[in-house]
């Protein structure tokens, strides 16, 4: 089985698993571009990053104390969006409709 047919076949697994890797790996950018960038800055790309990703971090304010410093508190949320893509895998692979390997 080739990837595009992969894809074609499961696709009710592989666009859920897409957008959330495509918030963590954005996220981990804004926590990357925020070692050399100000938290105000006019970047284009911070200003993406920020806009993309807020709605997420406020998400997991909501579940993690005030007193935590931005950063890190972005960094609990490439966590969780970690664990969410571990659980929607083991979701599908319990119910026997996740692609298979081979």
């Amino acid at each position: 089985m080739d990837a595009a047919s992969s894809v074609a076949e499961y696709w009710y697994f592989h666009i859920p698993n897409f957008i959330l890797a495509v918030f963590m790996y954005t996220l981990l950018g804004r926590v990357l571009l925020s070692l050399v960038v100000d938290e105000d800055s006019e970047n284009y790309i911070w200003r993406f990053f920020c806009r993309l990703t807020s709605p997420i971090v406020a998400v997991v304010a909501v579940v993690t104390p005030i007193a935590v410093a931005p950063l890190v508190l972005w960094l609990f949320a490439i966590t969780w969006l970690f664990w969410l893509r571990m659980l929607l895998y083991f979701g599908f692979a319990l119910g026997g409709i996740a692609p298979k390997l081979g």
